[in-house]
Order: C-alpha cells, then sequence, then structure tokens
C-alpha cells in the first residue's frame, strides 16, 4: 500500500527545521507517526491530548478522518469484515 500524502491534510506540516522534516501538527513538534503508535498502544485521543502540549482533538481528529478517508475502501468496508 502506498504512503498517505500527508501534504494533503492542513492539519500537519514538514518543516526541515521541526523533528527533522517528519510531518508533524501544526504548532506542535508531534509526529503525526506518535499518535497510530500511542493509539496502537491503548491510549484514547484524550489521553493523547493531555499528553502532548499543543495539540488539540481536532488535530488528532483531522488526521484520523484525513488517514480513513485516504484508505482504499476495500480494506474498511463490509467485504473487509469490519461490518
Amino acid at each position: 500500500m502506498a504512503a498517505l500524502d500527508w501534504s494533503q491534510c492542513p492539519a500537519l506540516e514538514s518543516v526541515p527545521e521541526k523533528v527533522s522534516g517528519a510531518w508533524v501538527f501544526r504548532g506542535a513538534r508531534m509526529p503525526v507517526a506518535a499518535v497510530f503508535e500511542n493509539l496502537e498502544d491503548g491510549l484514547s485521543v484524550d489521553e493523547l491530548v493531555e499528553l502532548y502540549d499543543g495539540l488539540t482533538r481536532e488535530q488528532v481528529q483531522a488526521v484520523l478522518e484525513f488517514a480513513a478517508r485516504s484508505l482504499p475502501t476495500s480494506l474498511w468496508g463490509a467485504d473487509a469484515g469490519c461490518f
């Protein structure tokens, strides 16, 4: 599967001087990958927002919605056994 084009997600930015150019949340130094790692480890969105200064619930929601829209429907649709 191809990598997501994070440049199309307005909640994120990639600045060479911030975390070596990794995709981070605008106004924060938290890499987008950290959201998925923490959610995978069982943290909730509210716990993430509490842990990371400058991160908002709206930013996390925007990234999750962007990622969901970017995935092929065969990965989450009825034929994938999710519903």
